[in-house]
Order: structure tokens, then sequence, then C-alpha cells
């Protein structure tokens, strides 16, 4: 904390400045709020588990950083001069942004924070999904656009765990990062009405050679462009990423108005569109190209809530590399 007293700056409850013990700047706050709702520096002292004569120190040491007086000894005991009354509603408010700064950090007091890539997502409706089991536990939802930025910010506490499709080619997991796969997401063609393919019930992947497959999502160097790389090396696909991406509405109105294109969705990604659309969702077989999510954590995370979320996933997973489905070759085994 810093007080001006004139053109001088003093840096007020210093470890060094908080008595022969090294007492910390809250300690000594905390002390005087405790002899000020007692009265009593005796009182104050056994509530704080601390001698008298400590309190006495840490109070003097406190009077001396502020340069004022902020008891006056009495037949009764001790009461607040004018400046501890003045102080007194500022030091409760210290010591309570002190607690919530402590608590936001403290695992099993701030909530668990976990990056789903985005809201419409599989990995959203995964969160969703737990919230319902379990919703005892405080959760923050983030939005992280790519791995790079999802594992530092795993390593650096920024977040608690990610879900990622893994590990792309040349990019392996650092070792303090451990995953599990959760959810094997199947592919499904979306197309308008006009589309040639708009009758079917489903389509074998082979059939979709020489149709024009448009996502304008697909970014090099992400992990899902990695996934459709090799989707279209295997299969002769052909996945068009032209044109500015301004997102899912403007990607269905075109798709809906556009014979000629189709593109992949989820089949957990969860979207809404115009009645008048008539858009169409066609399971992809003879392969089922699946989407692998695993979830990310640094193995060293006490978080009590993410061995919580790792159970309830493990719970509700189905099974991976079920027989017919088609994944790289790079993604990690369950």
């Amino acid at each position: 904390m810093t007080v001006l007293h004139g053109r001088r700056r003093t840096h007020e409850f210093s470890g060094s400045q908080a008595g022969p013990h090294n007492r910390s700047a809250l300690d000594t706050v905390r002390t005087f709020v405790a002899a000020a709702d007692a009265g009593q520096f005796q009182e104050a002292a056994a509530e704080l588990a601390v001698t008298q004569q400590a309190v006495s120190k840490r109070i003097a040491a406190l009077e001396r950083n502020l340069r004022v007086r902020l008891f006056t000894r009495t037949a009764r005991g001790a009461e607040l001069t004018i400046d501890g009354q003045a102080f007194l509603p500022h030091a409760r408010e210290l010591l309570r942004v002190a607690e919530r700064a402590v608590g936001s950090v403290r695992p099993g007091r701030r909530p668990l924070r976990v990056d789903v890539i985005a809201s419409r997502g599989a990995a959203s409706g995964l969160m969703r999904g737990f919230h319902r089991a379990h919703p005892e536990t405080e959760l923050d939802v983030m939005w992280l656009f790519d791995i790079e930025t999802a594992i530092a910010a795993i390593r650096s506490g920024e977040i608690d765990a990610s879900f990622r499709a893994i590990a792309a080619p040349g990019r392996p997991l650092p070792e303090d990062i451990e995953s599990v796969r959760v959810l094997d997401e199947p592919l499904q063609l979306l197309t308008g009405p006009a589309h040639a393919l708009a009758g079917a019930r489903s389509v074998p992947l082979a059939r979709l050679a020489g149709h024009r497959i448009w996502m304008p999502g697909v970014v090099p160097g992400t992990e899902w462009a990695a996934y459709y790389d090799d989707l279209v090396a295997e299969f002769g696909l052909t996945i068009e990423a032209t044109g500015p991406n301004f997102g899912s509405d403007a990607l269905l109105d075109t798709i809906a108005d556009t014979p000629a294109l189709a593109t992949f969705m989820g089949a957990h990604t969860r979207l809404v569109w115009p009645s008048g659309h008539g858009l169409r969702r066609i399971p992809v077989t003879d392969p089922m190209p699946v989407y692998p999510h695993s979830l990310l954590w640094h193995r060293a995370n006490p978080h009590p809530a993410l061995a919580t979320l790792r159970a309830h996933l493990a719970a509700t997973a189905d099974s991976h590399d079920a027989a017919g489905t088609w994944t790289p070759g790079w993604v990690l085994p369950r």
C-alpha cells in the first residue's frame, strides 16, 4: 500500500517494517481490526493466538507507518481515535479483498476454468452435461482459438483444462500435460434442399469425391486443419476454405442458397437456422469420419473439480476407434 505525505512517498506495511519477526502487512492490519472489535489488546491477543506484547508491537508499528495514533488507552481497554475510526472500514475492506484474492487461486475455492474452443461445439455440450450433473461446481467457460495458446494457458495456470484433438503431426504434447480422449464426434454432411445429395438417408464417404465442401473456418496450422488435410488426402475430397469466415449464420445462409456447395458439421454441434432454409444433416458412412475430442490438463493441477470432471467424462464417454470409423493416424488412442 502506498501513502502520500506531501511530496514524500512511503511504502507502508512492508515486511521489513512490521516488527522484529518480519510480520506481514496483512497480519498487522488483521491485528488492528481484531483489537478494534475487541476493545482490548488482551482479548485480541487471545483471538489471534499471540501474546499481548505481540499485539502491542504490531499496533505500534502500524501507527509509526501511518504516522497517526489509532488507539487511546483507557481504564476499560483501548478505544479508537478519530484516525482509527477512519482507518477501520478500509482495513476491513483490505482483509476482504485479500481473502477474495486467495480464494480466486486456491483449488476448490475458485471456479474450474475450462476452454471449450467454441460455444456451439461438442465440447460445450459436454460441459453443459457436466454442469447438470454437478451443479454445485462453479465453472468459468472460455474460448481459446489454437492449441498452442490453450497449452500455454494450462501450463501457466490461467485455465485448468481444454478440449482439443491431439496430437497433430510434429506437435507432441509437453511431458507435463496429460490427456484423455473423451468423445468421437461423427461428421455429417450439411446441404441445402437443392443439393444433389439432399435426399440421401446417408452418404458413403467415397461418394463425396467431386462434390465441393466449403469450410471457411478451417484455418491452416490448427488441429482441425490437420484433421481435414488427412481426410482430403485419404479419400480424395475437395474441401474449400476460401473467403472470409463470417461465422455459422453466414455459412448456413450460403449452403441453403447454393446447390453446388455442402459443408461438414459435427453431429453434436448445436445450430439453429430459419425453417425456410430447408437444410439437411446427412450421416456419412463407410467409414464414418469422427472428430476426436480429448481433455487436456496439467499433471500437477490439484483442483478437486478437475478430477470430478474427468470421472464424469469417463462415465459418459462412448467407445473410441469403433469399427467402421475413421480418424487420422496421428490421433492419440484413449
